[in-house]
C-alpha cells in the first residue's frame, strides 16, 4: 500500500535527506497517526479494518433518524400529494366509466325500442298484407264467379236461340218436305194411272207426318 508522502518532506533540505540516508533512515516509512488517505479520504488508520456503514453500531442511532425523518416525509407526501390524486384520477375515471355505462344503457334502450317499434310496423304490414291478398282473392273469386256466370247465361241464351233457329228450320225443312214428296207423289200417280190424285196423295202425306 502506498502512500503520498507529505509536501514538506519533499521540500525538505538536502542535507536533511542526506542525513537521513547517512543514517539509514527510511523518508517513506509508514504515515504518523492522523494522516489521511489521499484516495479514499478516509483516516490511514481505520482502512482495511473499517465496518460497513450500515451496520456500524455507532451510526444506529443516526439512521434511524433519517428513517424516521424519511418516512415520515414520504407519509406526509403520500398523503397531501400523491393519495389525493390517485383517488382524483380515479374518481375521475369511475364517473367516466359511469356516464359511459349510463350512456350505453340509454343507447340499448333506444335500440330496443326501435327494433320493438321496426318489428310492430313489419307485423303489422304483413297483417295488411295478408288483408289485402285475401280481399283481392275474395274480390277475383266473386268477379271470376261472375264472369262464369255471365258466360253461362250469354251461352244459355245463345244455345236456345239456336235451338229455336234449328227449330224452324227444321219445321220448315219438314214442311218443304211435305209439299216436295205431296207434289212429288202427285206426278208419280198422273203418270201411273193417267189421272190426278192430288187430294189423296195429300191426305196420305198427311197421315205419314202424323205418324212421323
Amino acid at each position: 500500500m502506498f502512500f503520498v508522502t507529505p509536501a514538506y518532506a519533499e521540500e525538505a533540505p538536502a542535507g536533511t535527506a542526506e542525513t537521513g540516508a547517512a543514517t539509514g533512515t527510511d523518508t517513506h516509512a509508514a504515515p504518523a497517526a492522523g494522516d489521511v488517505h489521499t484516495e479514499t479520504g478516509v483516516p490511514a488508520e481505520h482502512h482495511g479494518g473499517g465496518v460497513f456503514p450500515p451496520f456500524d453500531s455507532t451510526t444506529y442511532a443516526s439512521q434511524l433518524l433519517w428513517l424516521a425523518i424519511t418516512f415520515v416525509v414520504f407519509f406526509v407526501l403520500m398523503q397531501k400529494v400523491i393519495a389525493p390524486r390517485i383517488g382524483n384520477i380515479l374518481e375521475q375515471r369511475h364517473n367516466r366509466i359511469s356516464q359511459d355505462l349510463d350512456e350505453a344503457g340509454r343507447l340499448k334502450a333506444e335500440a330496443d325500442a326501435d327494433v320493438a317499434a321496426y318489428e310492430a310496423e313489419l307485423a303489422a304490414a304483413r297483417a295488411k298484407s295478408n288483408a289485402i291478398g285475401t280481399a283481392a282473392r275474395d274480390a277475383a273469386k266473386l268477379k271470376a264467379e261472375a264472369d262464369r256466370k255471365a258466360v253461362e247465361a250469354g251461352l244459355a241464351e245463345k244455345l236456345k236461340a239456336a235451338e229455336g233457329r234449328i227449330a224452324d228450320i227444321k219445321a220448315k225443312a219438314f214442311a218443304d218436305v211435305g209439299t216436295i214428296a205431296e207434289e212429288t207423289a202427285t206426278a208419280v200417280v198422273e203418270q201411273l194411272i193417267g189421272t190426278s190424285a192430288k187430294a189423296d196423295v195429300a191426305a196420305a202425306v198427311a197421315d205419314i207426318k202424323k205418324g212421323a
